[in-house]
Order: C-alpha cells, then sequence, then structure tokens
C-alpha cells in the first residue's frame, strides 16, 4: 500500500522529534497515532489520522485530533464519524472545508494535541468521510 503524501507529511515529523523527559503525571498517559487509507486507486482517498491517549490499565480512550486527507482533488468538505462498540455511527466532528496543499491533495482536521477531547471505550471505530465520496476512512481505538 502506498502511503499518501498527506499521511507522510502528518507522520515524518513526528517520528523525528527528539524524546523529551516528561513529567511524572504525562507518564501516566499513553499516546498513541492511527491512521488509514482507503480506496481502490493508488494514495489516500480518503485517508485518515488520529491521535488518542488513556491512562495505563484504562479501557477509556480520549481523542485529540482527527486528520482528514484526500487526494487528487483541488478541494472538498469532510467530516469525522464515531461509532461505539455495540452502538450507531454518530457525527464526531461537524462538516469542515479542507485546505488544498500543493496541486495534489487537501486537507483538513479537528481538535488539538494534548489530553483533551471526547472519551470513547476501547474498541471505538473513528472514520473521516468527503462529501460526494462513498469510502470512508476508519481506524480503531486499540
Amino acid at each position: 500500500m502506498i502511503i499518501s503524501a498527506a499521511l507522510a507529511a502528518v507522520l515524518v515529523p513526528l517520528a523525528a522529534a527528539p524524546a523529551v523527559s516528561a513529567p511524572t503525571a504525562a507518564r501516566a498517559y499513553v499516546d498513541k497515532r492511527v491512521n488509514a487509507c482507503a480506496g481502490e486507486r493508488a494514495g489516500c482517498n480518503p485517508g485518515a489520522v488520529a491521535h488518542y491517549w488513556y491512562k495505563r490499565g484504562s479501557s477509556a480512550r480520549g481523542v485529540g485530533w482527527v486528520y482528514a486527507s484526500r487526494e487528487g482533488v483541488r478541494s472538498g468538505t469532510a467530516r469525522w464519524l464515531v461509532k461505539k462498540p455495540g452502538g450507531t455511527w454518530k457525527t464526531g466532528g461537524g462538516w469542515k472545508r479542507a485546505g488544498r496543499v500543493g496541486g495534489t491533495f487537501v486537507e483538513t482536521s479537528w481538535g488539538r494535541d494534548g489530553h483533551t477531547g471526547p472519551v470513547y471505550p476501547r474498541g471505538t471505530r473513528i472514520c473521516v468521510q468527503f462529501k460526494g465520496l462513498s469510502t470512508k476512512a476508519c481506524v480503531s481505538l486499540k
């Protein structure tokens, strides 16, 4: 699977960041990022990345931010959806206009870094959806 430029742009700086000693309270949290690409064409059409956090031993997962990207378009509007285990799909974030990055893809995001945001149980699914595109990119909170 080819990883899109959008996902690489998000993931590479994170991997290259130097390790910093965190205060004891911050070590109680585990921070994770999950990503997925969807679509049959090469690249991510669409792509999704989610940052989530939890306290060690807890089954609750906090979602810090969600990122959506789509290749091969010059504009778009996206939202993210959430489904708790055994539940139904709900809107996680409202429709938001995606900004053009270069000439090859658009992207948008919701939330911010840190241990803030909505909290869901382990196993929750998060998908990003673009208007006019039936394919969704989905990730699971482990």
